[in-house]
């Protein structure tokens, strides 16, 4: 067990934890969240060992083996699975003693070195690394390319790969959806549900902190606080104690009012939350849980464009690519007013070379394509950050678009994006990430655009801000093309999703639900369907023969599956119908609150239920693959 008693703790004259309390237990997964700065990094320091409290105590069992990711990735010519395996410090240890064992001609040390490398999964653990760096989209000729050929959010997917491989007992995962492509997202989530130790994960994805916690430690006003559930139901309980805070300062404030009314003739007025106002389908839940938001210091809106030409793009039969590489091909698409589309894909398919062809910054090799007079592109990416002026502040930046505001009007306009006070004023250089991104978006937002171009905005940005952009993009009038890897933000804002594969652009009937299933479909295309039929050159009498014996054989299989699909799908209709009745804000007041706890319980056995089916149907599936490829090498045996 993990425990924090009394924990005090300070970087320099800032107080990020005042006799703080938790405890966290073994093989719990548990989800860190808190404002930027609130000390969620120094709370990983601290388990580390790279810090030490001020006060109190912190400690975990002294033979827990401890994984995390890397921050910086040398640069070397290993190759990349060889650079995965060195994260397995103890199977490399393992393999330098067995070599010089071997110099010796120490036999009783080789016996004894090799079963402990077998107890260490040395035999297998090639394997694994490929799996693993298949699973973060690492192309199977790219497993042996040196580490030094990769780009920087490449070698953190590296870095990653490093941690995942290590037995441990503690994992810590500090935003490692950064560099990650959904596909891969997806990926990382079912094994994180698998992985048997304790794991901490910082995450400002809420769909992914939802498939992925049991549990959520919040860092608020210097304290930790604990929450049953993923993020969801850390949204609505702290929505519904922050609902009864405000409740009992009322009382307390008309008391006050009272007593003191011949002196002060003005009682306390009773603030309410900011409700927002937008298009999007979730609004209601959205609505339910603003007061989780509520002390949120972001607070903006895209307002109308000034023209809203139709339609704003169109192309027939376009091309575009590389140099002579044609990357995608036949592209028809017709962008006009209220367009939302969510591109889905695997890392390398070619959605940000669509971005980048609707931004301007690629010319199409064939085809017709045709932009509208007026039209105003919003386009943010990751590299856009590299543009900012490193000494001149926020507010020079936004000065440069527009000389004639006021300097005052220009600073209201930052301060909805964090940019309060003095601090836009503060040069660009030293900022951080998410700052830089804030930044960012602000000079999007001030241009009035009337089609958006968004490539992966998130990333940087923590779980306050996201919901400001979230909402934000729900009132945009014009049209809109997101890649991300953040389902929350693709489900609430996209109304359309296109699959980008195979070097084309094509509607996807579904939502991301369907998506997620689509993913585990073609996981593995080298393996054969379970039902697609075989064609050896063999007798076709004893080919269905054996085929008839197969399918008996795996019957007792292919039941389980069915039933595990049924149970996801009872689970789904539980879950939905529960989140139904949570919307329902009188459920909220005082009096409902043994119906929500029960309500908030029932929402977590679902959830675990799911989580339950999901694994074993995983499971299930995967042994049936091994099955039908054994039964495949034994049919080309014949």
């Amino acid at each position: 067990m993990i425990q924090f008693s009394n924990v005090t703790l300070m970087r320099g004259p800032k107080i990020l934890f005042n006799d703080a309390n938790a405890r966290i237990y073994p093989q719990h997964k548990v989800g860190l969240i808190g404002a930027n700065g609130a000390g969620k990094s120094s709370l990983f320091a601290l388990l580390q060992g790279k810090l030490q409290t001020d006060q109190g105590d912190m400690s975990y069992p002294t033979d827990w083996q401890l994984a995390s990711v890397a921050q910086e990735t040398p640069t070397v010519n290993r190759s990349a699975i060889e650079y995965v395996l060195d994260g397995d410090t103890h199977f490399r240890a393992l393999q330098n003693q067995l070599q010089q064992a071997e110099q010796q001609a120490d036999g009783e040390k080789i016996a004894v070195l090799h079963g402990q490398l077998q107890d260490a999964g040395a035999y297998d653990i090639e394997a694994r690394a490929a799996s693993i760096l298949h699973g973060l989209s690492f192309a199977p000729e790219q497993v042996h390319q040196p580490v030094s050929s990769f780009s920087g959010g490449w070698r953190m997917r590296l870095n990653l790969a490093q941690a995942l491989i290590c037995r441990s007992d503690l994992l810590l995962l500090d935003e490692p959806t950064n560099h990650l492509d959904l596909d891969a997202v997806i990926w990382l989530e079912k094994w994180l549900q698998r992985y048997d130790g304790t794991l901490i994960l910082i995450s400002h994805d809420k769909e992914f902190l939802d498939n992925c916690v049991g549990q959520i430690l919040s860092i608020e006003q210097n304290q930790l606080i604990a929450y049953t559930g993923g993020y969801s139901a850390y949204e609505t309980q702290r929505a519904e104690r922050l609902r009864l805070q405000q409740i009992n300062y009322e009382k307390q404030q008309d008391k006050i009012a009272h007593l003191q009314s011949f002196v002060d003739r003005f009682g306390a007025k009773a603030s309410k939350a900011k409700q927002a106002q937008s298009r999007v389908k979730q609004i209601e839940k959205m609505q339910l849980l603003m007061p989780a938001h509520q002390d949120s210091q972001f607070s903006f809106e895209f307002p109308p464009p000034p023209k809203m030409p139709n339609p704003l793009v169109s192309m027939e039969q376009v091309q575009v690519g590389y140099d002579d590489k044609v990357i995608l091909q036949k592209l028809q698409l017709n962008l006009v007013p209220g367009s939302r589309i969510g591109l889905l894909g695997r890392n390398g398919a070619g959605k940000s070379t669509l971005i980048k062809l609707l931004a301007g910054e690629k010319s199409p090799m064939q085809g017709t394509y045709t932009t509208s007079s007026g039209l105003q592109i919003g386009y943010f990416a990751q590299h856009q950050l590299e543009y900012l002026q490193g000494e001149q502040s926020a507010l020079d930046h936004l000065v440069r678009l527009d000389k004639k505001a006021t300097e005052q009007s220009l600073r209201n306009f930052l301060g909805g994006f964090g940019f309060i006070g003095d601090a836009a004023l503060d040069p660009v250089a030293p900022m951080s990430g998410g700052e830089k991104a804030r930044l960012v978006l602000a000079l999007l937002v001030y241009q009035k655009p009337n089609l958006l171009l968004l490539d992966e905005p998130t990333n940087h940005l923590d779980l306050d801000m996201r919901h400001a952009l979230n909402l934000a993009l729900q009132g945009f009038e014009g049209a809109m093309v997101l890649v991300s890897h953040d389902r929350f933000l693709l489900s609430s804002v996209c109304d359309d999703f296109y699959l980008v594969s195979d070097g084309q652009v094509q509607p996807f009937k579904g939502d991301l639900d369907d998506y997620r299933q689509f993913l585990f479909q073609q996981s593995d295309k080298t393996s054969a369907k379970s039902d697609s039929p075989v064609k050896p050159a063999l007798d076709r009498k004893l080919v269905k023969r054996l085929e008839a014996e197969f399918r008996q054989a795996t019957r007792t299989l292919r039941s389980d599956i069915d039933k595990h699909e049924k149970l996801m799908s009872q689970f789904q209709d539980e879950l939905n119908q529960i989140e139904t009745l949570l919307a329902d804000t009188s459920l909220y007041e005082p009096e409902q609150k043994q119906k929500l706890t029960e309500l908030l319980q029932q929402q977590t056995k679902a959830k675990q239920g799911m989580e339950q089916s999901e694994l074993h149907w995983l499971d299930l599936q995967e042994t049936l693959e091994q099955k039908q490829q054994e039964f495949e090498h034994e049919l080309a045996s014949q």
